[in-house]
């Protein structure tokens, strides 16, 4: 085999099982920054022994178990070894009484590691951008390169990020545990807000040349599935992975072969993933079962399910969705819930209807220099026969967008 090939063949391997790699070091170091430095230089010694002996049949018990050596060795080298071992006591005991390249894990304690990797990327400490750049990197995968690129990003600004990141939760002190009470609802919905964004970046690019990057929503459905695995009991977790796989079943009906974006009353739903579509129903199934009021991601999954459930787009419950929407503001108010609920009631009731909740919205500050606000309206307006304010609307979202294909349907129905 090539060099090359074994070095693709690797380091692809070690992508696939970085995070509980990670997750299972900072077990020991309870310090994300060193976990990840610690998995790496497994990496170097994968690539420096794995082309002459061959990839071993448990590629990640093998990196996690070299890994795991080098933290202790590193506490070892740090304090002495009773005092640590004082410190953080089984942990350290378990992973010094280990085989040296153990050919299986204990998938449980593994899980139980990957849990707290994931509570303590998305720590409230850190700002939303610098949770989710860490969460790719760390659970993601990513290399700095694919996060900048993928946010239209300069990489040093991202590696800037990144390690902030790491230093702020060492210097907050943030325990590597999943957190119990009050504490663990708010810090899932962080959780859960890293990954949404993620997948929305994913579905519609804020800019750039691409309305859709697919390797941003396989990201953030592999982590919300993974989360699913792990919290079985918690609903909000199974209505987000409903919400995304239905969303991502329309990934490929939402462009043309030129890239450039269909809209949804436009869309062949024949191309829309009906094995996606499944499992979010069984998730959204799942979550329904789980009991208590639905949350925001569950009721924006049964929205996602009456569009699925439609053969076409004349034929989608609009009363439905609307009323769904309105139960959405209930818990969860904000000027764009309003906005795609003005869109639902347009299509339930008429233009008229939908432009009235509209307008009131126009004032918001929050929606000054949000290009779907114009959109709606110039769509409402055109749809009422008032052409020139529709296409004033339409020019002014054309402005507004920071993506290149929006930019161009928008600029294409202005000109009429």
């Amino acid at each position: 085999m090539p060099v090359s090939t074994e070095k693709d063949a690797v380091e692809a391997v070690f992508r696939i099982e970085s995070p509980r790699v990670i997750a299972a070091v900072a077990r020991i170091v309870r310090d994300v920054g060193i976990a990840e430095e610690l998995a790496q230089d497994a990496l170097v010694a994968a690539l420096e022994r794995w082309p002459e002996t061959g990839v071993p049949d448990n590629p990640g018990a093998w990196l996690t178990a070299t890994a795991r050596h080098r933290a202790v060795d590193l506490v070892r080298r740090r304090e002495t070894y009773a005092r640590k071992l004082a410190e953080i006591g089984r942990d350290l005991d378990e992973a010094v009484a280990e085989p040296e390249f153990a050919a299986a894990e204990d998938p449980d304690a593994i899980d139980d590691d990957l849990l707290r990797l994931i509570f303590t990327a998305c720590h409230p400490v850190l700002s939303t951008e610098a949770r989710i750049a860490l969460t790719l990197r760390l659970l993601g995968g990513l290399t700095t390169d694919e996060i900048a690129r993928a946010f239209l990003a300069q990489e040093p600004t991202v590696a800037q990020r990144i390690s902030r990141a790491k230093r702020s939760l060492a210097r907050a002190g943030v325990p590597f545990e999943v957190p119990y009470g009050p504490e663990r609802a708010e810090r899932l919905a962080s959780v859960l807000e890293v990954i949404y964004l993620v997948f929305n970046e994913g579905y519609a690019a804020t800019a750039g040349d691409d309305l859709v990057r697919p390797a941003l929503c396989e990201d953030a459905l592999r982590l919300v599935r993974v989360l699913a695995g792990l919290m079985p009991e918690e609903p909000e977790v199974h209505a987000l992975a409903a919400l995304l796989e239905i969303q991502a079943s329309r990934t490929n009906a939402r462009t043309d072969a030129t890239g450039a974006p269909v809209l949804l009353a436009d869309q062949n739903r024949s191309r829309w993933n009906r094995l996606l579509i499944r499992r979010g129903f069984a998730a959204l199934t799942r979550a329904g079962e789980l009991g208590g009021a639905p949350g925001p991601y569950a009721l924006q999954a049964a929205i996602a399910a009456c569009h699925a459930r439609a053969a076409s787009y004349e034929e989608t419950d609009w009363a439905a969705i609307a009323a769904l929407y309105r139960r959405l503001a209930a818990i969860a108010p904000s000027p764009v819930v309003e906005l795609n609920r003005a869109v639902a009631v347009s299509m339930a009731e008429g233009p008229g209807a939908g432009l009235a909740i509209v307008d009131a919205l126009a004032a918001d500050p929050a929606l000054r220099a949000y290009h779907l606000l114009p959109s709606v309206r110039g769509d409402l307006l055109e749809r009422l026969g008032r052409t020139e304010e529709a296409r004033a609307e339409f020019t002014r979202a054309a402005e507004l967008t920071r993506n290149e294909r929006e930019r161009e349907l928008l600029r294409a129905r202005a000109a009429g």
